[in-house]
C-alpha cells in the first residue's frame, strides 16, 4: 500500500500497524512523539491497534518547551 509520511510518499505492506510504521521509521524517543493519521491524533494506546490503509497521510508531532524570557529580550534604550 502506499501512504504518506512526513510529506514523502512510501510503500509498506497492507495492515501495517501505527506502531510498526513507528519502528519501520526508526522514530527517535518514540516515547514523546504524537501522531497523527489524516489529521487526527492518535493516543499512544491507540499506535497498536490501528492499521493504516492505503492513502493515509501520517505525521510524527514533537511539541518542545522553551520561549523566552521577557527580561532577558528587553532592549534598555
Amino acid at each position: 500500500m502506499t501512504i504518506v509520511v512526513a510529506g514523502e510518499r512510501k510503500e509498506y505492506a497492507d495492515g501495517l500497524t501505527v506502531e510498526e510504521l513507528i519502528e519501520a521509521e526508526k522514530v527517535e524517543t518514540p516515547q514523546y512523539v504524537t501522531v497523527t493519521v489524516n489529521d487526527t491524533f492518535l493516543s499512544n494506546a491507540e499506535r497498536a491497534s490501528r492499521s493504516l490503509q492505503e492513502g493515509d497521510v501520517v505525521e510524527f508531532l514533537y511539541f518542545m518547551g522553551g520561549g523566552t524570557i521577557p527580561s532577558l529580550c528587553a532592549t534598555n534604550d
